[in-house]
């Protein structure tokens, strides 16, 4: 069977063809590329962990690696498929023995080691709600999510639980059991190792709708509390068909996703769709640093890699010297994700890794890759690339808040030509759509108008339907990867007896794309100083962690909606010298 039938999606890969595009969209849908998959036997359904581990443990691939955890220090741990199965099924008969059933939702606080795997997988065997929390996460955005969610089961450490969850549990009714890794036990919580050690190895799959909640993942708004976008099972069509063709992605590649499994990244690309397609998924415990990076590359004879342009840029930042250092000639195709991607990366990579870093689009929202430069075509340095197929994408024209413009009867109006700018849109039908925001139906609603998923991102359209990012129309601050609601920020900083108010802005930086400022209304009684700056920084830290301000300055007078919003973008416009734009709606302004 040749390659491209056997993905069964129609794509093509490899060496860049310059007339592949328009052929591979003529021949591709999505009910191809749901054929590619085994589904259930008996026809019982689609389920992700079986698609991703046990139909490859039934076959030739059984005794293949499937993971290889790079601990801090050690020597690398490794699974083959045969051995996933029988962990994920020990994981699975552990939930079904603490009555745990389905659509309950299992939370993970783990770093990347083989029990996150293992717990996220054997919870998709389970028919449960997988969940991933980012391991740096402070106990304010845990309890947060763990709330919203209605978190039933918690797999952590006894570090982590004991640092962040032990101080929030109290306010968590919700949650019935905390499982714990390794030898640590802290009071409240049971040895996963022991229940693991008890558990059958065998498990059988119920019946599964492609349609059932499968995956839980938090995004922040500019406003109000974080998100939890819904997934389902019926996402693995498209984490499989965007990962070979956006990713070049195939059974016999060695692939690194540098993303944490706490953001969308990280599950759909660093757990699910590599190991739907039967590869080889390194995951390195360890935290940034470029000689173990290169390192990693180079002795695990990575092929393919998927990271962050901050991670990229902080590399750039030691030279091409240093990546010569390292035999990279396994790596065939690098691909970034996460924020706008500069055209100096782009072609830097080239020179340091001997091929350009492919940049693509997408959202927690629309749970895959959707807008990509391929290995079919060049890459356009500074581009997302364009729409994979099976993928509508559109510029709507946009209204003086910089969204979508929505008429009176609910349409919109598409925006030709070349040089088009406006918000990006797509249209709905795409597998790994997201299906809602948990408990928020509203919220959902307001994603749509005129027949199209408004994605709040700006972008220009080039005349060969390239995608160019031009902002947010939102105030979500991307740093390092991460998306960081100004909102939430807010809401711990007012949490100290100094703080009347704040507000939070994105500030421009070179390596990690943007950082948190904070500017602060200070109580009366209260005055401005660095011994209280300082103060106000570890308090954030302490609540927020990775999400707190790198920045705070005092102000007293911020500027406020008549409504009585903080303006945030006056306040982004005023820190960097940027003209204020319509200024009708500010308190005290006519």
């Amino acid at each position: 069977m040749a390659e491209e039938e056997a993905r069964g999606s129609g794509f093509r890969a490899g060496t860049p063809d310059p007339t592949s595009y328009d052929r591979e969209r003529a021949a591709f849908s999505w009910r191809r590329a749901r054929k590619a998959l085994d589904g259930l036997p008996g026809g019982r359904g689609l389920n992700i962990a079986h698609e991703a581990v046990d139909r490859h443990a039934s076959g030739p691939r059984a005794d293949v690696t499937a993971l290889r955890c790079l601990p801090k220090n050690g020597p690398p741990v490794e699974l083959t498929y045969a051995g996933l199965r029988e962990r994920t099924g020990r994981f699975a008969n552990v939930l079904r023995g603490l009555g745990v059933g389905r659509g309950e939702s299992v939370f993970s606080l783990l770093g990347r080691e083989p029990a996150l795997y293992v717990s996220a997988l054997g919870t998709l065997k389970n028919t449960s709600v997988f969940c991933p929390l980012f391991s740096a996460f402070g106990p304010e955005p845990i309890r947060e999510r763990m709330r919203l969610g209605d978190a039933r089961v918690l797999v952590t450490s006894g570090e982590l639980y004991r640092r962040k969850v032990a101080p929030i549990r109290d306010a968590l009714p919700g949650l019935r059991h905390v499982l714990v890794t390794g030898p640590d036990e802290p009071p409240g919580t049971v040895r996963l190792d022991a229940l693991m050690d008890a558990a059958d190895p065998v498990f059988e799959i119920p019946p599964t709708d492609p349609e059932e909640m499968a995956l839980l993942h938090f995004t922040s708004g500019t406003t109000g509390r974080p998100k939890g976008a819904v997934h389902v099972h019926a996402a693995v069509v498209a984490h499989r068909a965007t990962a070979a063709h956006a990713l070049d992605l195939r059974e016999s590649d060695v692939f690194w996703c540098t993303a944490d499994p706490g953001w969308v990244t990280g599950t759909s690309y660093g757990i699910v769709a590599p190991l739907v397609l039967g590869a080889t998924v390194v995951a390195d415990a360890a935290e940034f640093d470029p000689r173990r990076w290169y390192r990693t590359l180079a002795e695990q004879g990575v092929t393919v890699w998927y990271t962050a342009p901050t991670a990229l840029r902080m590399l750039m930042r030691h030279g091409v010297a240093l990546a010569r250092e390292h035999d990279l000639s396994a790596l065939r195709f690098v691909a970034s994700v996460g924020e706008p991607l500069n055209p100096e990366v782009v072609t830097w990579g080239a020179e340091a890794f001997g091929t350009p870093v492919h940049d693509n689009w997408w959202q927690t929202e629309t749970g895959a890759i959707m807008i990509s430069n391929t290995a079919a075509a060049r890459v356009r340095p500074g581009s997302m690339g364009r729409p994979l197929p099976g993928i509508e994408a559109a510029l709507l024209e946009r209204g003086p808040d910089g969204r979508a413009l929505v008429d009176a009867h609910g349409g919109v109006r598409e925006l030709d030509g070349a040089d088009a700018e406006g918000e990006l849109a797509l249209r709905p039908g795409w597998p790994s759509m997201f299906r809602g925001y948990l408990h928020d139906d509203a919220r959902y609603a307001a994603c749509f108008a005129g027949g199209w998923y408004l994605s709040g991102d700006i972008a220009r359209r080039d005349a060969d339907g390239y995608y160019w990012f031009v902002a947010r129309a939102d105030d979500v601050i991307k740093s390092a990867g991460h998306l960081i609601g100004p909102f939430e920020v807010e809401s711990a900083l007012m949490e100290h007896p100094a703080v009347a108010e704040a507000g939070v802005i994105g500030k421009p930086d070179p390596v990690a794309g943007e950082v948190v400022k904070a500017f602060v209304t200070l109580r009366p009684g209260y005055a401005p100083s660095d011994e209280l700056r300082r103060e106000l920084v570890g308090f954030a830290r302490k609540r927020l962690a990775a999400l707190a301000p790198k920045e705070i300055d005092f102000d007293q007078d911020l500027p406020h909606t008549r409504s009585g919003k903080v303006m945030r973008r006056l306040l982004k416009a005023r820190e960097l010298g940027l003209p204020e734009g319509d200024v009708s709606t500010v308190e005290g302004r006519s």
